[in-house]
């Protein structure tokens, strides 16, 4: 077979990507074929002619193959941007998603009026308390995480970043908080989707860890756990702020109006969905 140009294998590629369902075939071809050649994506529209080595079209193709059984892109590069920070993924962790910003949209004007320091609940990558962390340099933030690799990633992803107000423990939600710890904001996107949810077996999700996924109660049972514990770590007028389904909204927030937190809402995310419920805890 003869050696192919970038754009006749970005050609090739992205009509296999939609001919096997992905929305995203263009994207995730440029993104496949950049990894590979080493090189920025402005470099595949100002070298369309460069002829692929061997070496570079065999591993392009194996990271295709991947891919086109649903692997996800950010799993086979191991990097996904959040808040414009390159993050260090691994299957260990949830991918980070753009609807996640808006949490962190939300926390940092629930935290523009105090001083103390921040708590994320299942860190995983560390995106949400490293984009917290990077906007509030003289904030200290905290992220938790259950499993021992996830902490460790998110600790590598903060000293690859330069991030030095950022810290990260192991351990099952509050377990790693000192009890005479208090926080004035307290964000988390723990899991919330429903075990016999049809969607698990669907897109990104089949490849992602299913304990980051899946909690019992519909769903709710680890956003229950968080917000009763939660009032016994928040400062006095602290914030908790949660990620959770775009059908979970109501509940959310008859749970958190129950357990006594005030001024609680819900906001949608930038697709109009019910994203992120919040509550301050007098």
């Amino acid at each position: 077979m003869a050696p192919l140009t970038l754009e006749q294998t970005l050609k090739n590629a992205v009509g296999q990507l939609q001919q096997s369902g992905s929305p995203s075939a263009q994207v995730d071809a440029q993104v496949l074929l950049c990894f590979v050649l080493g090189k920025p994506r402005s470099y595949l529209l100002t070298w369309p002619e460069k002829i692929l080595s061997a070496e570079e079209a065999e591993q392009f193709n194996q990271l295709m193959q991947r891919r086109l059984t649903g692997e996800p892109v950010a799993y086979l590069v191991g990097e996904r941007e959040f808040w414009s920070l390159p993050l260090k993924v691994s299957p260990a962790t949830l991918i980070p998603r753009p609807d996640t910003e808006r949490l962190v949209e939300l926390a940092l004007v629930c935290a523009q009026h105090s001083q103390g320091p921040i708590l994320d609940l299942g860190t995983g990558t560390g995106a949400i308390a490293l984009a917290l962390a990077h906007e509030l340099p003289q904030r200290t933030v905290i992220g938790v995480d259950l499993m021992l690799e996830a902490q460790a990633l998110a600790t590598q992803n903060g000293e690859r970043l330069g991030i030095k107000n950022a810290q990260f423990r192991q351990g099952s939600w509050f377990e790693p908080i000192d009890a005479d710890e208090r926080f004035d904001v307290i964000v988390s996107n723990p899991p919330y989707i429903d075990p016999d949810d049809p969607h698990l077996s669907q897109g990104d999700v089949r490849f992602e860890p299913l304990s980051a996924l899946v909690a019992q109660e519909h769903g709710l049972a680890d956003l229950r756990y968080i917000s009763e514990q939660a009032r016994s770590y928040l400062k006095p007028n602290g914030w908790l702020l949660f990620e959770h389904g775009y059908d979970q909204g109501e509940a959310v927030r008859n749970l958190l109006t129950q357990l006594g937190y005030q001024q609680v809402r819900t906001e949608q995310d930038y697709a109009g969905n019910d994203r992120v419920t919040l509550g301050c805890y007098i």
